[in-house]
């Protein structure tokens, strides 16, 4: 009689799991300082951008509605 250890359609799933590999992945190589540096550019930048936008876009999002609205020319003021 043919038994199963498991309930696996292939048989190579089932032995995948006990499957080791012996060969290790090769160590990650350092950044270089002109490296960081661009990444640290680059994040400052986007950073900025942000408080830049942040800091015009307030105004206009603001609802205070005691500021005057109203529009008008100094040719009118002056009839």
């Amino acid at each position: 009689m043919f038994r199963r250890r498991e309930s696996v359609p292939f048989s190579f799933v089932a032995d995948a799991d006990r499957f080791r590999s012996n060969v290790t992945p090769p160590p990650r190589r350092r950044p270089s300082a002109s490296q960081l540096a661009s990444r640290s550019l680059v994040g400052l930048t986007l950073i900025a951008g942000f408080a830049g936008s942040l800091l015009f876009g307030l105004p206009a999002l603001d609802t205070d509605s005691t500021r005057s609205h109203s529009q008008t020319s100094e040719a009118s003021q002056h009839r």
